[in-house]
């Protein structure tokens, strides 16, 4: 059942401004009716309620997916990092017969973690020759860090890339010749030089041979307890007679607190006694507009002055709602990720646990780069999402 702002607030017998202030946050999922009126599903907001006032505990959900069914698809992953889409797909049924990864401590971790005798290719993917692998791999992936393109040229798609990490993800497909072909990046490439970035990227696959399609996907309703979004893009051979899939959010979301039940103990950033007694006055859930004001202005200086709600600013995470997006540091000023009950920085399982990492991937290196490598990885829920929607897909050329 469909009901408006007001309808949802007279049914669970809270205010309009609640409904409109869980669906800011992100706790909701809203659609729009013909007159642009938003719209709610009733049982989805009614579940939400019952979670956020009930001091009763209710099933926890929080688990790493892993399918049953193993496939014999192959995947050729570039730019793996510390492994949460490799290890998604993986769970997926997946099979990685090349990992490629620059960083030192993240290709370690890689190592320590995928069978002995996985290939993982420490070098820089520029130096890697993919014609061995010409028509014998289903699935190229890739999360290619997002940089600026000259647009000087003649719009020459493929050439215009060059001198890019995109130019390898392109140069990799058109080597190998895979069935389907993916792209992950952040948010932003959507927008990245009023859109051009995104199309020159587009017009490339299409000139390999490729349909394309791309889709924002919203961790926090792929069974990820955090707030985080990712841009897929999705091509498939022309050849082929495959339709796209894509994954369909769910109607709930995880909670840092069912994240963080039992969560091992482990090496984690401290606070300075300065910044400690200022987060001390956060509740579960607040930032920098809880604080007092003069205290709101000592701490965040020339921030204080800004536009922008700036929610990262001494935020404590709640153990009733996902968590805001993690980064490469949990103790960051303008990225917070106080643990919600205890006044410290997450720490590294923590961190590991909210990108649903298993408690078993042991992450190599310094602990900043363990918290690095954590932050800049596909949370592995979400890598298992996309990984079974490419394996419906090619399991669609059987029928």
């Amino acid at each position: 059942m469909k009901l408006n702002v007001h309808q949802a607030s007279k049914e669970l017998d809270v205010s309009a401004d609640t409904i409109r202030r869980w669906d800011k946050k992100g706790l909701i999922k809203s659609t729009r009716s013909e007159l642009n009126y938003r719209l709610f599903d009733f049982e989805e907001i009614e579940r939400l309620s019952k979670k956020i006032h009930s001091d009763v505990a209710t099933e926890n959900r929080y688990k790493i997916l892993k399918s049953d069914v193993q496939t014999n698809y192959s995947v050729i992953e570039l730019f793996a990092g510390a492994g949460g889409m490799a290890l998604g797909f993986e769970n997926a049924g997946l099979n990685h017969i090349l990992l490629n990864e620059i960083d030192k401590d993240a290709c370690n971790t890689l190592r320590n973690n995928f069978p002995q005798g996985a290939n993982i290719v420490h070098d820089d993917v520029k130096n890697l020759d993919f014609t061995k692998y010409k028509n014998s791999v289903d699935v190229v992936q890739a999360g290619f860090p997002c940089q600026a393109f000259s647009y000087a040229g003649k719009s020459m798609g493929f050439e215009d890339t060059r001198g890019t990490l995109f130019f390898e993800f392109a140069r990799c497909i058109k080597e190998t010749n895979p069935k389907i072909a993916i792209g992950e990046n952040v948010r932003g490439l959507l927008k990245h030089d009023d859109g051009k970035t995104l199309s020159t990227m587009l017009k490339t696959l299409d000139e390999l041979g490729y349909n394309v399609k791309y889709k924002l996907l919203k961790a926090q309703y792929l069974d990820v307890p955090q707030k985080r979004e990712r841009l897929i893009i999705l091509a498939i051979r022309k050849d082929l007679d495959i339709s796209f899939i894509f994954p369909e959010e769910l109607n709930y979301f995880i909670t840092v607190g069912e994240a963080l039940e039992n969560c091992p103990p482990s090496i984690g950033q401290k606070y300075p006694d300065k910044k400690a007694k200022v987060l001390e006055m956060v509740p579960q859930g607040g930032y920098w507009r809880d604080l007092p004001l003069e205290i709101q202005k000592e701490y965040m200086q020339a921030s204080f002055f800004h536009t922008g709600g700036r929610t990262g600013i001494a935020h404590r995470l709640s153990l009733k709602e996902p968590s805001l997006t993690l980064t490469c540091s949990p103790a960051q000023k303008q990225t917070e990720r106080c643990h919600p009950t205890e006044t410290r920085p997450l720490n590294v399982r923590e961190y590991a646990r909210i990108q649903t990492f298993p408690d078993s991937w042991q992450f190599s290196g310094a602990m900043t780069s363990q918290y690095k490598q954590i932050g800049n990885a596909v949370p592995v829920n979400l890598g298992y999402h996309v990984g079974m929607c490419v394996v419906k897909m090619l399991d669609s050329l059987k029928k």
